[in-house]
C-alpha cells in the first residue's frame, strides 16, 4: 500500500469467523484464558479447528504472547505471527496484516485476536503511570507537568479546540452518544443492553475533563475478541457468508504522536485518519454514499466526528449534523460507549455480522462496511464487503 497509489489486496482475504467472550467489568479469569475463549469461539464459527491456523496476530499491548496462545488453544506450527502497535489504532491493522499473509501465501489461516482486563486489571483510562524512558514518553513529557494526565485530557484539548473553531456546544457530543446507547439498548451482548439514554442525560453526566462529559467517554471492559482470516476461494467453502476485505490500510499523519499531537498545523482534525480514508478510497474505488454502515472507533466522541469529516462524509464542523441526521447508520453493535472497549476489534466483529446479515441491528441489504480503528494515535481502517 502507497500513500500515492492504489494496492491490490482488495478482495484476496476474507473475515470468516468471529468469536468473543462475554464483556464484563471483571472477567474473573487470566487475559490468556479469555483469549484462548475468543480464539476457540471464532474457530468454531468459522467451521475450523486449531489444526487449521497457521499464523496468528495481535496488539503490542497484549500480556498474551502468540505462541503462548497457540500452545494453549492446541494450535500446533506457526508460519507467521505479528504485533502491531499503538493501541486501539491497531485493530483494523491486525486483519490487514492477516490479510497481506494469506494474500501472499505467507499462512493459509490466520486469527487476529485481542484480550484483556481493561477494567478489573490495567485501566487504560487511568493515564501514564510507571513507564519505562522510550522515545515515546518523551513527547508525553511535555505535557503530563501541565496536567495533561490522560486520555480524555488530551482529547479535551482538541474537541475544545473544535468547538471553538465551528461554534458549537459541548451537546453536540451527545449526538454520538445517543446513537450508541441506542444500539447497545437492542444488543444483548452489550453492556449497557436495555439502557437508552437522551441528550438530557448525556448533558446531565458529570464533566471528566471540559468539555468531555462522562457519557462523552467509552467504558471500561474485561473481555476478548478473535477474527478469523483466509482466502475468498477457501472462505466459500465454510459455513458462514464471508466478509470480504475490500481494502485495508494504516496511515501516521505529519508530526504525529501518540494521542498528544498538539503541535501540528490544526486541531480541529484528524490526519492520520485522512490518510487511512484517502487510501481506502482510492484502493477500494469506493466513495462514502457507497458505505451502508459506518463502524467508528468511538473512544470519546469527538473524534466520531471528526472522523466522518475526514472521510468525506460531510464538511468541517458538520459531523454532529450528519449523526443527528443518522445519515449513515453508526455503530449498530453500541460502538465501545455501548457494547464493549476491546480496543475497536468487537467493531470489527459487527462489521462482519452487518455483511452476513445476522446483526440485532441489522440494516437491510447491507454490502459494505467502513470501519476504523483507534484516533489520535496512528491508525488503520477497512471496507468489508459481500461476496460477489
Amino acid at each position: 500500500m502507497s500513500i500515492r497509489r492504489g494496492d491490490t489486496l482488495g478482495g484476496k482475504a476474507a473475515v470468516v469467523g468471529i468469536g468473543a467472550t462475554e464483556f464484563s467489568k471483571n472477567s474473573g479469569r487470566s487475559e490468556l484464558k479469555l483469549a484462548v475463549e475468543a480464539v476457540s469461539a471464532a474457530l468454531d464459527d468459522a467451521g475450523l479447528t486449531p489444526a487449521d491456523v497457521d499464523g496468528l496476530v495481535t496488539f503490542t499491548m497484549d500480556t498474551s504472547p502468540e505462541i503462548t496462545v497457540a500452545q494453549a488453544a492446541g494450535i500446533g506450527e506457526l508460519s507467521f505471527f505479528s504485533r502491531i502497535h499503538y493501541g486501539g489504532g491497531a485493530a483494523c491493522a491486525t486483519v490487514q496484516q492477516a490479510a497481506l499473509a494469506v494474500a501472499s501465501g505467507v499462512a493459509d489461516v490466520v486469527v487476529c485476536y485481542r484480550a484483556f482486563n481493561e477494567r478489573s486489571g490495567r485501566r487504560f483510562g487511568s493515564g501514564v503511570q510507571r513507564r519505562e524512558p522510550t522515545a515515546e514518553g518523551a513527547a508525553l513529557g511535555w505535557n503530563l507537568p501541565s496536567g495533561l494526565l490522560t486520555p480524555a485530557s488530551w482529547v479535551a484539548m482538541a474537541a475544545q479546540r473544535y468547538l471553538h473553531t465551528y461554534g458549537l456546544k459541548p451537546e453536540v457530543f451527545g449526538q454520538v452518544a445517543v446513537v450508541d446507547r441506542r444500539h447497545a439498548a437492542r444488543n444483548p451482548a452489550a453492556y449497557f443492553h436495555g439502557q437508552p439514554i437522551t441528550l438530557a442525560d448525556h448533558a446531565a453526566s458529570r464533566w471528566i475533563v471540559e468539555p468531555l462529559r462522562l457519557l462523552d467517554c467509552c467504558q471500561e471492559t474485561d473481555g476478548g475478541q478473535a477474527l478469523v482470516v483466509t482466502s475468498v476461494e477457501r472462505a466459500r467453502d465454510l459455513p458462514r457468508p464471508p466478509a470480504v476485505v475490500v481494502a485495508a490500510a494504516q496511515g501516521a499523519g505529519r508530526s504525529q504522536e501518540q494521542m498528544t499531537s498538539f503541535y501540528r498545523d490544526g486541531l480541529t482534525g484528524l490526519p492520520e485518519t485522512g490518510v487511512v480514508a484517502r487510501q481506502l478510497w482510492r484502493s477500494s474505488g469506493l466513495a462514502p454514499a457507497d458505505m451502508d454502515v459506518g463502524i467508528l472507533y468511538d473512544h470519546f466522541t469527538p473524534f466520531v466526528l471528526m472522523q466522518l469529516e475526514e472521510f468525506g462524509f460531510c464538511g468541517p464542523g458538520e459531523g454532529g449534523a450528519f449523526v443527528a441526521a443518522d445519515a449513515l447508520p453508526l455503530n449498530t453493535h453500541g460502538g465501545q460507549l455501548g457494547e464493549a472497549y476491546l480496543h475497536g476489534m468487537n467493531g470489527i466483529a459487527e462489521a462482519v455480522r452487518q455483511i452476513r446479515g445476522t446483526s440485532v441491528n441489522q440494516v437491510a441489504g447491507a454490502s459494505r462496511s467502513l470501519v476504523t480503528a483507534g484516533t489520535g494515535v496512528p491508525t488503520s481502517g477497512l471496507i468489508l464487503g459481500a461476496d460477489g
